[in-house]
């Protein structure tokens, strides 16, 4: 399929070919939806724990003879049924929230995420996404013609290009992202995704 390329005044310059299996696929938003939760499990991390018997300090000794005294028998006052005893099938620190999903998956909902971006005008190729230094001012001036105010996009750059890392790094709302990193919640989450035509002849 072909698109346009702008440059960063907004501006049409030229045409692009761009793979079908990646920049025109079919909406698929089931897949998009178990993606996008397995990636935000799988770096969930598990911080509720309460203590089993063998955990609560104390209760080493047995708090009465087993017979002859005419209460039930116990081994330990830190024994579950007890006050102060441990926790029964509580929350633990060791649960895994991770969720497995095969590549072909991801990778069929990072492009179903591109073409639907594309085809709603929310993705632009732009000819160049250079910056002339690592000043954020500049940064801001030049993206802010294209984006308009306030900014809110995901830029990928050239692989080449390093400078705009560094000069994107502290505007808020603003991510430069690598093509080779492109995940399903970066290309939901912002309202804009503007892409060097270098990186996107290299998106796989």
């Amino acid at each position: 399929m072909k698109t346009d390329i702008f440059n960063l005044k907004g501006d049409v310059v030229g045409k692009i070919e761009l793979s079908d299996k990646i920049f025109n696929r079919e909406w698929n938003p089931d897949l998009v939806h178990q993606v996008l939760l397995a990636q935000i499990n799988n770096r969930r991390k598990s911080s509720a724990h309460a203590k089993g018997r063998g955990e609560v300090s104390g209760g080493g000794r047995k708090p009465w003879k087993q017979k002859g005294t005419g209460r039930a028998r116990h081994g330990s006052i830190r024994s579950p049924i007890w006050k102060g005893g441990g926790v029964t099938h509580g929350p633990t620190k060791e649960r895994s929230y991770e969720q497995k999903i095969n590549k072909k998956m991801v990778h069929g909902a990072i492009h179903s995420v591109l073409s639907k971006r594309l085809a709603e005008k929310e993705l632009k190729i732009i000819d160049s996404l250079r910056v002339n230094s690592h000043k954020t001012r500049e940064a801001v001036s030049t993206l802010s013609v294209i984006l308009k105010n306030p900014l809110n996009a995901l830029i990928i750059p050239s692989p080449d290009d390093k400078s705009i890392f560094r000069a994107t790094s502290n505007i808020p709302r603003l991510k430069c992202l690598s093509f080779d990193s492109l995940n399903t919640e970066d290309l939901m989450k912002f309202k804009n995704i503007l892409i060097d035509k270098e990186a996107a002849e290299k998106i796989r």
